[in-house]
């Protein structure tokens, strides 16, 4: 293992004002939102919307990496350029989600594990020949009155750990999800007791497997109300709760946190990353690494039409300079409007 090589690849996925555009949606995931504005899926279709992000003029000044599905990283664009080296000319670092799906977790009623550890050393090896730098796997965790229970949170963990430590071996750097629905009805210090007790057990994993902090980035969700909890949070409130539990359950040396959006809206998951940035430095860059929240409206704006590429663009850099200005803490009403 490189260290100095993961630690590198890893601060420049989260340098000054810059983040992850999360485009690894599953075929089945992207066919639903495709058949919601009327855009027949298929390979071709997904590859020219894809390309069309990550090949966005300008887009490597505020996006780092982009997180790919399987079916992309294989594919090339029109002139023939693999998708990989395409975006790494716009400066894009290629990403890889690894993990397969969720399955119920046995035992666990309503709780699902994450598989995919059978065989990934050497589809990380693949992966690696194909152009990635780094990779993502996702475990997630549901909250009701009684889940997640201990046995969820300790075998969702135990796979995180186990696939970054087979990402470093490889030399890449593994981006670690876990993901706290917000599902529910629970309020907002429900979501930051579940949160602290899932991202402390896995870094309680993590370090077991070994796992280098300065080579790896976490990806949570913020703590957040669930959307059916009749009590909302204000996003300072929002803000302090997500330091508050990153402070108690985040090594100092971790190279970065990558907020994902979790369904927010586009505006308010980008207020929430600036309220974060503009409390102070904390031990680690807080940045982005947005699906939903980067595409939805490039997404509509484009609607399948080649026609509109630049329409979609467009609306898609304004999002990414917002969610960049976001990580300065410099986001403004003026610069949303602006777009």
């Amino acid at each position: 293992m490189n260290t100095d090589a993961l630690k590198s690849t890893a601060a420049s996925l989260v340098a000054k004002g810059k983040g992850i555009l999360a485009i690894d949606e599953t075929v089945g995931t992207i066919t639903k939102r495709f058949n919601a504005l009327g855009i027949e899926s298929t390979e071709d279709s997904r590859r020219d919307y894809r390309s069309l992000l990550g090949g966005a003029p300008g887009a490597g000044e505020h996006v780092s990496g982009a997180i790919l599905f399987d079916e992309t990283i294989r594919q090339a664009t029109l002139d023939g350029t693999p998708i990989p080296a395409a975006f790494k000319q716009n400066g894009i670092q290629t990403g890889i989600k690894v993990d397969k799906r969720t399955y119920d977790l046995a035992g666990c009623p309503n709780e699902v594990i994450t598989e995919g550890l059978d065989g990934l050393r050497d589809r990380l090896a693949e992966y690696r020949e194909l152009g990635a730098s780094f990779c993502k796997w996702r475990g997630v965790f549901k909250i009701t009155a009684d889940i997640p229970t201990t046995t969820a949170i300790h075998s969702n963990a135990h796979a995180l750990a186990r696939y970054a430590a087979l990402c470093q071996e490889q030399g890449l750097v593994p981006i670690v999800e876990p993901e706290v629905l917000m599902d529910g009805d629970h309020d907002l210090q429900r979501c930051g007791e579940v949160t602290a007790a899932v991202q402390k057990e896995v870094f309680s994993e993590l370090a077991a497997q070994g796992v280098c902090w300065e080579g790896m980035l976490l990806k949570p969700n913020m703590v957040i109300p669930g959307k059916d909890c009749p009590t909302r949070a204000s996003v300072d409130e929002v803000a302090d709760a997500t330091l508050s539990c990153l402070n108690e359950t985040v090594p100092h040396a971790v190279a970065g946190i990558v907020f994902l959006s979790g369904g927010q809206s586009a505006q308010l998951a980008t207020r929430h990353l600036n309220a974060m940035n503009q409390k102070g430095e904390q031990p680690w860059p807080l940045s982005f690494s947005y699906g939903r929240a980067l595409q939805n409206e490039a997404m509509a704006a484009w609607a399948g039409d080649v026609g509109k590429t630049a329409e979609a663009q467009k609306l898609f850099l304004h999002r990414a300079k917002c969610c960049s200005a976001a990580c300065l803490g410099e986001y403004t009403d003026e610069l949303e409007a602006a777009g």
